[in-house]
């Protein structure tokens, strides 16, 4: 009776169920299996574009204008040139080119060496005096024919910075530009060069008219001339005066 009452209290064993792997589907199966798979990489190739041909013709063409640009520099011709200097150095240059010349026994190719100037009146604290301007500060004119030789004294003299050109090819200056340097060079009737401009304030300094103010109204370059305006009872009244009779307040 005892035996019986404790089997009646042990409870049943749950039975465990067996998965049936032979009925388990086929997709269950090949999805862990690809999990476990590593996946390929993919690999990516880029096309490369084949260069083009080029032609002996085309490259012929390309090299053209190198070519010329080089001979261009040797064609015999005599010239002036222009050349660049440091400002103020214009004199000195002239002078070592023409040392340059005459040690290097240059003279067949470089014929000569100019600084353009011009002569001008200058006023200054009441006085005139006649001074050398140059007409174009920080350059200077050379005459040759243009060879490597000839180019290489030139472009290497102090404080020369370069030909006046296109690349490596100096410019010639054209006829009429020499002619018209040399023409405003050769003028024996100096020019007047004055601190003055319109509408400038100045007081006369001598004449009649001493003490008295005004205002510019117009410059006579040539003739040395001034036209002021003169306040005179009440009314401005122009008056024409030499240079040297005002001076600017």
């Amino acid at each position: 009776m005892a035996d019986e009452k404790i089997k009646d209290k042990i409870a049943p064993m749950p039975q465990l169920k067996v998965e049936d792997t032979e009925s388990r589907p086929e997709s269950v199966g090949k999805i862990k299996e690809d999990e476990k798979a590593e996946s390929p990489k993919e690999i990516i190739v880029e096309a490369v574009p084949a260069e083009p041909e080029t032609s002996d013709d085309a490259k012929k063409e390309e090299e053209a204008p190198r070519r010329k640009l080089l001979t261009l520099k040797q064609t015999g011709e005599r010239n002036w040139y222009v050349i660049h200097t440091y400002s103020g150095y214009e004199e000195q240059v002239a002078d070592s080119l023409k040392q340059r010349i005459e040690s290097l026994n240059m003279g067949d190719k470089i014929f000569d060496v100019i600084v353009p100037k011009e002569k001008q009146i200058e006023i200054k604290n009441g006085k005139r005096r006649t001074i050398d301007k140059r007409i174009f500060p920080g350059y200077v004119l050379v005459d040759m024919i243009v060879t490597d030789d000839s180019w290489y004294v030139v472009r290497n003299t102090p404080n020369v910075t370069g030909f006046i050109g296109f690349g490596v090819r100096p410019t010639p200056m054209s006829k009429i530009e020499i002619d018209r340097i040399k023409k405003r060079m050769g003028v024996e009737e100096p020019k007047f060069k004055v601190d003055f401009k319109t509408d400038d304030l100045i007081k006369i300094t001598d004449g009649a008219l001493k003490g008295f103010e005004g205002k510019i109204e117009d410059i006579d370059q040539d003739r040395g001339k001034v036209k002021v305006l003169v306040n005179m009872f009440g009314r401005e009244t122009p008056v024409t005066l030499d240079f040297l009779q005002v001076k600017k307040i």
